[in-house]
């Protein structure tokens, strides 16, 4: 797996994310808070989502074959709820939202969480 301090990819999501990079270019995630997108990790060429005081970078992926780091953001106040978990991005059978680059691919982009030990998170 690879791996941050607060998010992991496992080895599904860093041959889709290679898959991706090749056809999109460099690449981002921003973990989704609700509504439509239920709370999936969306992954969207860098840049196309802006982020901003709002939102926090909780990691930049590195994935072998891949030149720059995948960041990963979320909301701030969504990370205040997820502060005390360690974030897994994996990857699922069937089609997610039409917003991620990864639908048309018939996967999605699935979040495993676990709670970590707020004493030593970071």
């Amino acid at each position: 797996m690879s791996e941050s301090p607060r998010v992991e990819l496992t080895e599904a999501a860093v041959g889709l994310l290679r898959r991706l990079r090749q056809a999109h270019g460099p690449l981002m995630f921003h973990q989704s808070g609700g509504c439509c997108d239920g709370s999936a990790p969306m992954c969207y060429p860098r840049g196309e989502f802006r982020t901003g005081g709002s939102d926090v970078l909780l990691a930049e992926l590195e994935v072998a074959g891949v030149p720059e780091t995948i960041g990963f953001w979320m909301s701030v106040a969504q990370y205040e709820r997820w502060s005390h978990t360690r974030l897994v991005v994996d990857v699922v059978a069937g089609r997610g939202s039409g917003f991620s680059l990864e639908a048309p691919e018939g996967v999605r982009f699935l979040i495993r969480s676990y709670l970590v030990d707020t004493a030593t998170r970071d």
